[in-house]
């Protein structure tokens, strides 16, 4: 059998630029050579490009190849591990759509729905045994009354970007004081930010796959973080936040979550491999939404391969059954 061409696409245009690139890393790191041709193709505003051993190739936008040493190369399929715009948010997926190229994440209108975090809620609202924070949507371009905001919710509040990722742009406010700074804070990264009741509980992490056209429900992480929240330095900063997997969870609680996340990746028309993050609130042991993410970190360290360890499988395994099952929706 010939081996396939795959373009492993990272960098893009957010403030998630190394994350992806360390994602880009640890995936070539575990692709078997002798079933794939994986060129990284980095992406940012300026030029798309492929590091070869002669220097830098620009991308062909008109069919997504590229020329090394004389010789055209178009590719089997992408692996897109850009994490923010325009890898998680469907622009990447519409063009590789337009192109006929299949791709391992969400399809484009899954992916741009689920960058959206309120749209995203209204969506998965109403699945059994799951639960969503009362929050408030606020818009740029608006005036943003501070009065209107605390006669309409409990602090402490959460106020992240509505379109973002990594936590970047967020902040937890626990007085009408706090609020202006938070505002303009998550305003910088988003023209949208929303504004939401803090849920106190236990935090998890939970990675779904389609794997051989069969869902797999990966084991939840519990983050146990030394800041107050899980923000971007928690996540990326070693030491900064214990990650404990398999999470400690009883026999009926994991059941209940794998349930779930599996109505979620259903009823958001989910593909290939997405993480979901939750709240198992402290008094009543119910399961509250976070967001979900489908263009997941995948350095070494991150909660997806060490899910996929914990599970008892093999990465290398792991990612070739994700490529294999790459699609397009064209």
């Amino acid at each position: 059998m010939s081996k396939k061409n795959i373009a492993l696409v990272a960098g893009g245009y957010s403030g998630e630029y190394e994350v992806s690139i360390n994602s880009a890393n640890n995936i070539a790191a575990n692709l078997p050579a002798e079933q794939f041709n994986v060129y990284k193709i980095l992406i940012n505003r300026d030029s798309w490009f492929h590091e070869a051993a002669t220097g830098k190739v620009e991308v062909d936008k008109n069919d997504f190849s590229i020329t090394v040493d004389g010789s055209k190369i178009n590719f089997d399929a992408a692996f897109i591990t850009v994490h923010g715009t325009p890898g998680e948010d469907g622009k990447l997926q519409g063009y590789f759509d337009m192109l006929g190229l299949p791709y391992n994440t969400c399809d484009a209108a899954t992916s741009a729905l689920t960058m959206n975090k309120a749209h995203t809620k209204s969506i998965v609202h109403g699945i059994k045994h799951l639960n969503v924070a009362k929050s408030l949507q606020l818009f740029k371009k608006d005036m943003h009354d501070v009065g209107t905001i605390t006669a309409s919710l409990k602090f402490p509040l959460f106020i992240k970007p509505n379109n973002g990722g990594s936590s970047v742009g967020m902040s937890k406010v626990h007085n009408a004081a706090e609020l202006p700074h938070a505002l303009d804070k998550a305003f910088k990264e988003d023209s949208q930010i929303l504004v939401e009741e803090f849920i106190k509980g236990r935090e998890f992490s939970i990675g779904i796959a389609r794997l051989n056209h069969h869902l797999k429900v990966l084991p939840a992480t519990e983050i146990i973080s030394s800041k107050e929240f899980f923000d971007y330095e928690a996540k990326y900063t070693p030491g900064v936040s214990e990650e404990i997997t398999p999470a400690n969870l009883t026999a009926e609680q994991n059941e209940r979550i794998s349930e779930v996340v599996a109505e979620a990746y259903l009823r958001l028309n989910c593909k290939g491999m997405t993480r979901i993050d939750f709240i198992l609130q402290e008094e009543t042991d119910d399961f509250y939404f976070i967001e979900i993410n489908t263009t997941p970190g995948q350095s070494a360290a991150s909660l997806i391969p060490q899910q996929v360890r914990a599970a008892g499988m093999d990465v290398q395994q792991f990612y070739t059954d994700i490529i294999n099952g790459a699609s397009t929706s064209a």
